[in-house]
């Protein structure tokens, strides 16, 4: 009767556990690769702005070169490709010891602007962005398996105008409407100190924007990639991408963000 009680305790725990994880259990019994294969990290193993101050460690509270110029957006406002606020504050700090830095998708100039602001005075920032007047004439068809990615970049292509085009720091902005795979990277190879890679999410715009990467920053510099996020299906690409060059390179997740970064050592 005892071993009876066992079994049956068993199978209810084995229930409640597909129950509770059903979703990661599908995942990982068909589409074994849809999962993590990169280490994740604190913010203070990436820069030594990130550690806290030593006069008040009990809090874990940042230093004061890490009270960045930020704003929010309104999300009545409905501006498409942004990054979330947490990993714009990230960037907008790496920024501040940055002074050449290229940004891969422009949008609504959201990130761009905060670069801008708070990077040093003489800083440029260099962004690329798909032309809204020939949107309609870019070839997607070689990944047209990823229609949702294709659909967000089209999408994330419709502004003329940007939320830094009014603003004092617009001068230290140079933006490129063209599509990247066309990008001539070869003049700024080993130039830029911090590169964000948030562009087309399909496979090959995302594999050609992280090769020219490599190619443009400079020694100590820092490239980061956004949306790293597991199954998600417009960002697909850019997981796939990652999960295989880390064989290649020192590719870094951080935690509590759908952020990865590599540093040019």
């Amino acid at each position: 009767m005892n071993n009876y009680l066992i079994i049956l305790l068993i199978i209810i725990n084995l229930i409640l556990v597909y129950h509770l994880y059903r979703k990661k259990i599908r995942m990982l019994f068909f589409f074994p690769n849809f999962f993590p294969k990169i280490k994740s990290v604190d913010l203070s193993t990436i820069h030594e702005i990130f550690l806290p101050n030593n006069n008040i460690r009990e809090y874990n509270f940042p230093k004061e070169a890490v009270v960045v110029k930020n704003f929010f957006i309104d999300p009545s406002f409905r501006l498409v490709g942004l990054t979330s606020d947490y990993e714009s504050w990230i960037l907008s700090c790496i920024a501040r010891c940055s002074k050449n830095i290229f940004e891969f998708g422009t949008a609504s100039g959201k990130t761009t602007a905060l670069l801008a602001l708070n990077s040093p005075q003489d800083s440029k920032i260099y962004s690329l962005t798909l032309d809204p007047d020939s949107i309609d004439s870019y070839n997607f068809l070689e990944d047209k398996k990823e229609f949702r990615s294709m659909k967000n970049a089209k999408n994330e292509s419709i502004y003329k105008k940007f939320i830094f085009s009014d603003m004092s720091i617009k001068n230290k902005i140079k933006v490129f409407f063209q599509d990247s795979s066309k990008f001539d990277d070869s003049n700024y190879a080993n130039s830029m100190d911090l590169i964000f890679i948030d562009g087309g999410h399909n496979y090959s715009c995302v594999k050609s924007d992280s090769e020219k990467s490599f190619k443009m920053i400079k020694k100590n510099g820092y490239i980061f990639w956004h949306d790293y996020v597991p199954a998600k299906k417009s960002v697909r690409g850019v997981f796939k991408y990652i999960n295989e060059i880390i064989k290649y390179k020192k590719i870094f997740h951080i935690n509590n963000t759908t952020l990865c970064y590599y540093k040019h050592e």
